[in-house]
């Protein structure tokens, strides 16, 4: 559990405040507008009314408290650099900043953010590769290079083991779970069969992914 300050409630704030909340964390939550919070009050354990600009404003939340704080503001890019800075300044732990473009970002970075994230980009990203391509579940990069996918197995793989297939030689992926009707088995071993109907989660270069899941 974690202590988190929640910097503007728009969508993208609103959502990431009942996810967090629903993992059992301690939640602030701050906006301009009071109606903003009104819907997110059963899962935090406080909120303010405040414009976080205003230095003063930030000194009352005691922002050095926090393990984490988001700064959630997407239409206003000046507010969302002024208070990334503030915050640091004021010796917040760890600022994350939510950035709609490049150009963004580095002057959040710059001025002090921790981490950057661009919601939109990453979304559409992952739905491009999900949608791309048939009988991909689900993708998460892990970086530039590497990638975890869901897929299905091939057709040629039904029936056969994993050693029998050769996925790390041939494929140059690594197979790290198997899920069937919602169970999940972690690094299955050389003699598993692959099986119908289940999702394999496989991890490997981005590149090797993208041709193994051209077969699909």
């Amino acid at each position: 559990m974690k202590s988190i300050l929640i910097i503007g409630l728009g969508r993208f704030g609103s959502y990431l405040c009942t996810e967090l909340s629903r993992l059992d964390n301690e939640i602030m939550i701050v906006d301009q507008e009071e109606s903003a919070l009104e819907d997110l009050l059963s899962f935090v354990t406080s909120a303010k009314i405040g414009d976080c600009t205003n230095e003063k404003v930030l000194k009352s939340l005691g922002v050095k408290n926090f393990d984490l704080c988001f700064v959630c503001i997407g239409d206003n890019f000046q507010s969302s650099l002024e208070i990334t800075s503030l915050l640091k300044d004021l010796g917040a732990k760890y600022v994350v900043s939510k950035a709609k473009r490049d150009i963004h970002a580095k002057f959040l970075l710059r001025n002090g953010a921790d981490e950057v994230i661009f919601p939109d980009r990453d979304i559409a990203e992952k739905a491009a590769v999900r949608f791309s391509a048939n009988q991909v579940f689900d993708y998460m990069e892990l970086d530039s290079d590497y990638s975890i996918y869901e897929i299905a197995p091939l057709p040629e793989w039904i029936g056969r083991s994993v050693k029998n297939v050769n996925v790390r030689a041939v494929y140059h992926a690594n197979i790290i779970g198997v899920k069937t009707e919602g169970t999940m088995n972690l690094m299955p071993g050389p003699d598993y069969i692959f099986q119908p109907n289940e999702h394999l989660m496989i991890i490997g270069q981005n590149h090797d992914i993208a041709e193994l899941v051209k077969k699909l």
